[in-house]
């Protein structure tokens, strides 16, 4: 059970009130957050979250108080993780938003930093054995600028497409950029597989920076696999052999459906077994 979190240095009960109306962060979603899977007392690829955070700050010019480094957020989480009775598999969600003020103005010069944790299914710590079943929103399209590759809690255009996912009973939905092509999926990128070669589309195409992406994109070359970053349509995906999603908590998930078409998972099966399972780095 949750029963602890952490607010700006303070450990508090999960329930207790943080924010007033006037925070920033609710009125406007002015912020950010990351979260991050924690098994066996290490955070996999957590230099990597770290990384797309402290871009995100930069790019939301924001600013943490100075004792905030990787070292001491690191173990934050790891103690709120053992108050809460979280490990050894923990979801943990750093969400970090801007003070008290107006649209032009702000009470404090520092975030306020929230952390939370909650035990980690099982489910998430294996390769999906059905595949997703998904399809495309299209009510709503992300923008291609600066902040679309953030981690960002203005988080609408993935809120809208997760109702119309739960609506028609989908595991996910793909969102559509501005241009029409697939940009990535409501908590995952998109990845898809064509005569062995492994595609996904650039970050020029809105998608949210995902570490789990960026991981992939660096390990996969390295190990002889052909891999490129591509415009993705729906035909582009309709053509394909097999489709994947990623994110930071389950690593891969296989889709079996997208709109009329069955997808097999042989390929995926062996990426799941190099890059996930047995090789993704879990120290700081």
């Amino acid at each position: 059970m949750n029963l602890y979190l952490y607010y700006n240095g303070e450990i508090l009960p999960a329930d207790a009130p943080l924010i007033t109306a006037g925070n920033r962060g609710l009125r406007y979603g002015d912020g950010l957050f990351e979260t991050i899977k924690v098994t066996d007392g290490a955070m996999p690829l957590f230099q990597l979250h770290m990384e797309r955070m402290l871009h995100g700050l930069s790019v939301l010019q924001m600013e943490l108080p100075p004792s905030y480094t990787p070292d001491y957020i690191h173990e934050t989480i790891i103690s709120l993780c053992r108050r809460n009775n979280t490990l050894p598999a923990a979801r943990v969600r750093v969400t970090i938003i801007r003070g008290n003020g107006t649209l032009y103005s702000s009470s404090t010069p520092y975030a306020s930093v929230i952390i939370q944790s909650e035990p980690l299914g099982a489910d998430y710590l294996t390769l999906n054995t059905t595949g997703f079943t998904i399809d495309v929103y299209t009510e709503v399209q992300k923008s291609c600028d600066l902040l679309a590759n953030l981690k960002s809690n203005n988080y609408l255009p993935y809120v809208m497409a997760a109702l119309y996912c739960r609506k028609l009973q989908l595991n996910d939905c793909l969102l559509l950029n501005s241009h029409g092509r697939i940009c990535d999926a409501t908590i995952a990128n998109v990845f898809w597989i064509h005569n062995n070669h492994i595609f996904t589309p650039p970050l020029s195409e809105g998608g949210v920076a995902g570490v789990m992406r960026k991981h992939l994109l660096h390990e996969l070359p390295k190990a002889g696999f052909a891999v490129h970053e591509k415009l993705c349509t729906v035909a582009s995906l309709q053509a394909a052999d097999e489709i994947f999603l990623t994110n930071a908590l389950y690593g891969i998930r296989w889709v079996h459906q997208f709109g009329t078409k069955i997808y097999s998972n042989q390929f995926i099966k062996e990426l799941y077994e190099r890059f996930i399972k047995n090789s993704i780095p879990s120290q700081l």
